[in-house]
């Protein structure tokens, strides 16, 4: 198989989930010989995977340019898989008129709709309903998942969500949670060898920012009382001047930059701290503190798709003052320190080891790919927006080209 990744971005898998996944689907490729590309219009930055160390050929592409159309044609490739929908958007229409043997594969990450439907709420201050599903985000993603010939779903509160709410056919769904190495446990530190609070993320994921901002306004004032020896440290990539001005020494709040080996950092933690009540998708800082046995404390959005009929490694809390008490409890009762960190090796064996995914995900493009033709003409919504799509971004494309010429 000849594979073509078109990527929103470069991976960068030390300073996101994103950039973690991208790079454990690449793997999964890699595992099998198979001949794989990757694409972006983005710059690279300097924190940018170098995939030629995995056998994987760059290519820089433009958006709206006439030259991916001659790309595009002369490798040929077997399966493209477009990472999230707006790069789908964006090239899926000129896979699709030159090459149109090839496998499309829609990679969400997360679901958008859901995630900025929950900021909505969030901004709103009023609670979530479906009513909140109604944005042009969902409207553009679910256009994408029909137009693509399999979509990639990370979270299985997801692959319900789309099932029974927006009623997307089964056969154009594949849940593929993250694919991970079996912890370490041997590894991990002690509940005497760690110490403070942590919290990890990317700033620029809106998520995080409202995660941080809620631990320094209400979690941490009364937390910090109940462990007046710990310390909380926020880490994270990207971080803008409104995340650095909340660094108070003082008060032991510590914006601590960029981790540049996040499983060590958060393996020297004793707990994460995780008030996440936005997003969607999978928290790869929750996988991070599984893989280090690191408990964590988080809400049910946070939690969600993580651990499934598993005991969760920590807590999972949406009430502030349950928050604080649960943090409190964990970071100064040793033995429930140790009976939850326990919970974490056994979520990781039965719900994200890459000996288990990798091939599942191999044999559904194998499968999907020897059966393209049967299984588009069971799409006929999805041919009736590829057409409609396809000539609407078609000539809008040709009009930003030859305004750009």
């Amino acid at each position: 198989m000849k594979i073509l990744v078109i990527g929103h971005v470069w991976p960068e898998p030390k300073s996101s989930a994103a950039g973690s996944r991208m790079m454990q689907l690449l793997d999964a490729f890699h595992k099998v010989n198979w001949e794989v590309h990757f694409c972006s219009a983005s710059a690279k930055s300097a924190y940018s995977q170098s995939l030629s160390e995995f056998e994987i050929t760059e290519h820089g592409i433009k958006m709206n340019d006439s030259g991916f159309d001659e790309f595009i044609k002369t490798l040929n490739p077997d399966v493209v898989v477009f990472d999230r929908f707006m790069v789908e958007e964006q090239f899926g229409w000129r896979v699709a008129e030159h090459c149109p043997g090839a496998l499309r594969i829609l990679d969400t990450e997360d679901l958008h709709g859901l995630r900025k439907g929950r900021e909505a709420a969030h901004k709103a201050e009023t609670a979530f309903t479906e009513a909140f599903l109604h944005n042009d985000y969902a409207k553009r993603e679910i256009a994408s998942i029909y137009r693509c010939d399999l979509t990639l779903i990370i979270s299985e509160f997801e692959m319900e969500l789309l099932e029974s709410f927006f009623k997307v056919p089964k056969n154009l769904l594949l849940y593929l949670p993250f694919m991970v190495e079996a912890p370490e446990v041997e590894n991990w530190k002690s509940f005497d060898d760690r110490k403070d609070f942590v919290f990890i993320g990317n700033f620029m994921h809106e998520p995080n920012w409202l995660a941080v901002r809620f631990l320094k306004e209400h979690i941490w004032p009364l937390l910090s009382m109940q462990v007046p020896n710990a310390n909380l440290k926020i880490y994270g990539a990207y971080a803008s001047a409104k995340v650095n001005q909340l660094h108070n020494p003082k008060g032991r709040f510590y914006i601590a930059g960029r981790a540049e080996d996040a499983l060590e950092t958060m393996g020297d933690s004793r707990v994460l701290l995780c008030p996440v009540f936005t997003g969607a998708g999978l928290k790869g800082k929750l996988l991070e503190a599984m893989q280090t046995g690191t408990p964590s404390v988080t809400t049910s959005i946070g939690a969600e798709g993580m651990h499934g009929d598993f005991p969760f490694s920590g807590f999972i809390k949406d009430d502030i003052a349950d928050f604080i008490s649960a943090a409190a409890q964990l970071y100064n009762d040793k033995n429930l320190w140790q009976e939850k960190q326990q919970n974490a090796s056994e979520i990781i064996n039965q719900r994200f080891l890459k000996s288990k995914w990798q091939p599942q995900f191999i044999a559904a493009i194998q499968e999907y790919k020897s059966n393209l033709n049967s299984h588009r003409q069971q799409n006929f919504t999805g041919a009736m927006l590829q057409h409609q799509s396809l000539q609407a971004a078609k000539f809008m494309g040709k009009w930003i080209e030859e305004k750009n010429r």
